[in-house]
């Protein structure tokens, strides 16, 4: 997963991949072409800068995060995105983008609010920062199409703070935020690039440079917007970076310009420029096929112009492959099933599940509890993808009565076979099982995965058509974190992803290592890495007042994508 920070032009950890997406909903323009419904509308991804931030910090800058929100007819106001936090910057350029379908007869309202994120939420992943916690840097607001009807696509709000603009009609000075508008364009095909310098130029007296690149797309206005950054390397003059992956989308196309940076890193955020190349992905390609490095340059003041001077620096591409990813969508087209699976936490650390303040406490009045409640969120979506509607059901960390400690069992109690009849089976077995065994631990997730693992593989083996989604429903920590990385890393090239809802108040911090939705794949003991990311995690506190099916499964389905098998495709 990586954490959620980012520096002014850099970072710790590589970031990249498919921009974050919201109501990005393929199913509703189906629905409303097969219903005669053509309305208006196109798929707009919006990028966020700001300048003249207020300094909210003692002894460095701010590390401003951007919230977005949107406001319903009712005048309702629901979240819908986060931004990486960026560090120690008062004019930051945000990488992560957000993706929004703009209806051109509908009037939608949007929120911008711009927080202050404390030291000690820099290595949580954004979703899990609490907003209350934090201090606000300011706000705006305005339509959609306020945006999107610039010549330039862009436009620049003042930020407002909150208890200002209610009690005072001057409100003190707190910057600006600018709003970028582009249409998106569909493509499923993702490049993946390893990325090499050579001979760079120390900016550092006593030391080596501490590399990274910072990619950015270069707009028709000649401005350009960050789309994805390396990791940082420290004290190397011939940095190799690890993999970083570019959805062809991100960029427009293949052949659209890019302006790839080198820079030096810096604690207080001010990066050093080391210099920098213009490629398009066509260019890196061909770089690659060749065998050719680029030189890199610097801009530099010559009398009133910039001119370009040229390093002896060079940019390399050794790895450059592209691959198709294909989406649920295209997999339920093709004809292939969804299977659902469940695994349920019966773990100590959810209390005595004969006492109310449990969270596996059976309410006598027919209220759900938190675990009920997952399942059902999830299982009366998927269910109906699954044509037999026989789940396989598993629990674990528990102790069977006169039985050792298990960490993945038949939830039916059955020693032969694991699957119950729709939701409802579970239900049951789940309420039986929890007056058949003890609650007991540790939480360990590699048994589940590796026996999810083997269902999935047998049945790719028999040459099944079958998509297998497993849900971990858990209220703590796992102890067996590297087994669970190489039990997923091996699970990686199956047709196979994974669910985890996080139930009660527990630190899931290690579950976002798991969901690696900063593009960082998971490396198992062996050094093998994950060919894709199968995790996606959901703190069920967090979502609980939003509808519980798309609290849970937009994320998921939104952000999921389905390995490439080795089979027939979806046609």
């Amino acid at each position: 997963m990586g954490n959620c920070c980012s520096d002014a032009g850099g970072g710790m950890s590589p970031l990249g991949g498919t921009a974050a997406t919201a109501n990005r909903n393929d199913t509703v323009e189906i629905y409303s072409r097969f219903r005669g419904i053509h309305s208006l509308f196109s798929q707009i991804e919006l990028s966020f800068s700001a300048t003249s931030l207020r300094d909210q910090d003692v002894f460095s800058k701010s590390d401003p995060m951007v919230v977005i929100y949107i406001k319903e007819r009712d005048g309702t106001i629901n979240e819908v995105f986060r931004t990486e936090v960026v560090l120690n910057s008062l004019n930051p350029t945000w990488i992560a983008k957000y993706t929004i379908i703009y209806h051109f007869e509908v009037v939608q309202n949007m929120l911008f609010q711009v927080f202050d994120v404390d030291t000690q939420y820099h290595n949580v992943e954004v979703k899990m920062v609490k907003l209350e916690e934090q201090q606000s840097l300011g706000e705006a607001c305005c339509t959609l199409s306020e945006i999107v009807t610039k010549p330039s696509r862009s436009l620049t709000l003042d930020l407002v703070r909150r208890e200002e603009s209610v009690s005072s009609t001057h409100s003190q000075h707190s910057g600006k935020l600018t709003v970028h508008a582009e249409e998106c364009f569909s493509s499923k095909s993702t490049a993946e690039m390893i990325l090499r310098c050579l001979d760079l130029e120390s900016n550092d007296l006593f030391s080596k440079s501490d590399p990274f690149l910072v990619i950015s797309k270069l707009m028709e206005s000649e401005i350009s917007f960050p789309v994805c950054k390396t990791e940082v390397l420290k004290n190397d003059f011939n940095p190799t970076w690890k993999p970083v992956f570019l959805n062809i989308q991100q960029v427009g196309s293949k052949d659209n310009p890019l302006v790839i940076e080198c820079f030096n890193f810096n604690s207080n955020g001010r990066h050093d420029l080391i210099g920098k190349v213009q490629k398009s992905l066509a260019d890196l390609e061909k770089l690659h096929s060749e065998r050719e490095g680029e030189n890199l340059f610097f801009p530099t003041l010559v009398g009133h112009e910039y001119q370009n001077k040229i390093l002896k620096s060079m940019l390399f591409v050794d790895k450059f492959s592209e691959t198709v990813q294909h989406t649920f969508l295209d997999y339920l087209a093709g004809g292939f099933e969804l299977n659902f699976m469940v695994a349920i936490d019966f773990t100590a650390s959810n209390g005595n599940p004969r006492l109310p303040d449990s969270l596996h406490y059976i309410d006598p009045s027919g209220r759900l509890n938190a675990y009920q409640k997952a399942i059902y969120a999830v299982g009366e979506v998927l269910q109906f993808y699954d044509s037999d509607k026989r789940f396989p059901a598993w629990g674990f960390g528990a102790r069977p009565i006169d039985g050792p400690v298990s960490h993945c069992f038949n939830l039916n109690g059955s020693s032969n076979y694991c699957e119950v009849e729709g939701i409802q089976g579970i239900m049951k077995a789940y309420t039986s099982a929890l007056f058949n065994v003890s609650l007991a631990g540790p939480t360990l997730f590699g048994h589940l995965i590796n026996r999810a693992s083997l269902v999935a593989s047998e049945s790719l083996a028999s040459g099944a058509r079958k998509y297998f989604v497993l849900l971990i429903v858990t209220d703590g920590v796992i102890t067996d974190l590297q087994e669970t990385k190489d039990a997923l890393v091996k699970a990686s090239n199956l047709p196979l992803s994974i669910l985890i809802v996080g139930v009660g108040g527990a630190d899931f911090k290690e579950m976002e290592i798991l969901d690696a939705d900063k593009g960082e794949r998971l490396e198992s003991t062996s050094g093998s890495i994950a060919l894709r990311d199968i995790v996606q995690f959901v703190p069920f506190r967090d979502v609980q007042s939003k509808s519980s099916t798309q609290a849970c499964l937009n994320g998921f389905l939104r952000e999921t994508r389905v390995c490439e098998m080795h089979r027939e495709k979806p046609a």
